[in-house]
């Protein structure tokens, strides 16, 4: 990734240049000059390397933003860009950052995963894959939930690649990081205000312009601001299939999530109706984490009953569950992901289109239902 920056940047970034370089390391965090940690493999190591000292460090990242035509400094002291190979660079100056500057990059994985990877990576399981493919053949609109770092937008990949290729989508996203891999797709980027406070383009904007270029299908990179609630209209309207993440630690939360988001908004709607949008728009919920042994998993996918309960809340069922069952030796979690004895609510869509997946693939195994047994007495 070094080769990304031009020769007087990497000057700037000699103490880091050995970690942006190798590709088993997903991330490099400074905090302060004489502070820097590194991401590998999903879990956190401290490194020796150390910058000279705070106006070195001040100095790296101010040659990193002018290198992408940002600014950073003291009226403006945060710093939130893409570097061209896509990868993500996040820093804030003193004095909002108290120990020293703050630096993060995030590099972009060159790869392009598939469920094959996902599986054997142990992140899911060959059924709840077929599950999902078979959701994303029926234009299930879909929503990839997580907290950071989790494997939102490498599962968000997976999932859009596997649309059908004769299907248009446009993917909306702040900062451009997923490749989705289909026949048809455009790919639109925000643009931020410039030094007037003009020019900006936000992700509302893009998908309004999106909803007038026949779009089969909507994928939003993350769904973080009030552009929640075009992004729940469109898949209410004709657009099934859509998609996008968004930040949460369960699949219900998820949605009180995407609630919150469309409140923000300028458009008065009352709650009672923004949840049955909610919950009609929305199909399905693939909750995704990152374990304490730096794996990151599959651990839900949840089916939204299309219709709010008595009291108004969302009515979320599980099909497949990540289920825990100890620690090997060396720390790795041991658990599986199976199914839980729930069918979905389009049953007889999966049966009408002859998709090979059948009412016994969502019988949980034996041992689950005497868990079950147990519990209950």
């Amino acid at each position: 990734m070094s080769s990304v920056f031009d020769d007087s940047v990497q000057t700037f970034l000699k103490p880091i240049l050995v970690f942006l370089a190798d590709d088993s390391i997903s991330e490099v965090m400074i905090n302060g000059p004489h502070e820097i940690f590194i991401e590998r493999k999903g879990l956190i190591e401290k490194t020796d390397a150390k910058f000279i000292d705070e106006q070195a460090l001040q100095a790296a990242v101010r040659n990193i933003a002018q290198f992408v035509g940002r600014r950073i400094d003291e009226k403006h002291p945060t710093l939130d860009a893409r570097l061209p190979d896509g990868s993500r660079i996040a820093a804030v100056f003193p004095p909002c950052s108290r120990r020293g500057t703050t630096l993060s990059i995030r590099k972009f994985s060159k790869a392009s995963p598939t469920f094959m990877d996902l599986i054997q990576r142990e992140s899911i399981t060959k059924e709840a894959a077929r599950f999902l493919d078979v959701c994303i053949f029926l234009a299930k609109n879909t929503v990839v939930s997580g907290g950071t770092g989790s494997g939102k937008t490498t599962l968000l990949n997976v999932l859009g690649s596997r649309i059908p290729s004769k299907q248009r989508v446009i993917v909306v996203e702040d900062s451009s990081e997923l490749k989705i891999k289909t026949d048809h797709i455009v790919y639109f980027e925000t643009r931020h205000a410039d030094a007037t406070g003009e020019g900006e383009v936000s992700v509302r904007d893009l998908i309004r312009s999106s909803l007038r270029l026949r779009p089969d299908r909507i994928i939003v990179g993350e769904v973080r601001g009030s552009e929640a609630i075009d992004l729940i209209t469109a898949m209410n309207t004709g657009h099934g299939g859509s998609m996008g993440t968004v930040h949460a630690n369960n699949p219900y939360d998820g949605l009180v999530r995407l609630e919150t988001l469309a409140m923000m908004g300028d458009a008065n709607i009352p709650t009672a109706a923004i949840r049955r949008q909610i919950a009609s728009a929305i199909h399905i919920i693939v909750q995704i984490k990152r374990m304490s042994d730096g794996s990151r998993k599959v651990t839900h996918i949840s089916e939204v009953i299309p219709e709010v309960d008595d009291h108004g809340r969302y009515q979320v069922r599980d099909l497949f569950r990540f289920v825990q069952r100890g620690r090997a030796a060396d720390g790795r979690i041991m658990g599986e992901m199976i199914p839980i004895g729930n069918l979905p609510t389009f049953m007889d869509e999966i049966e009408t289109n002859r998709l090979p997946f059948g009412k016994e693939l969502f019988q949980p195994p034996e041992w689950y239902v005497q868990l079950k047994g147990k519990e209950a007495a």
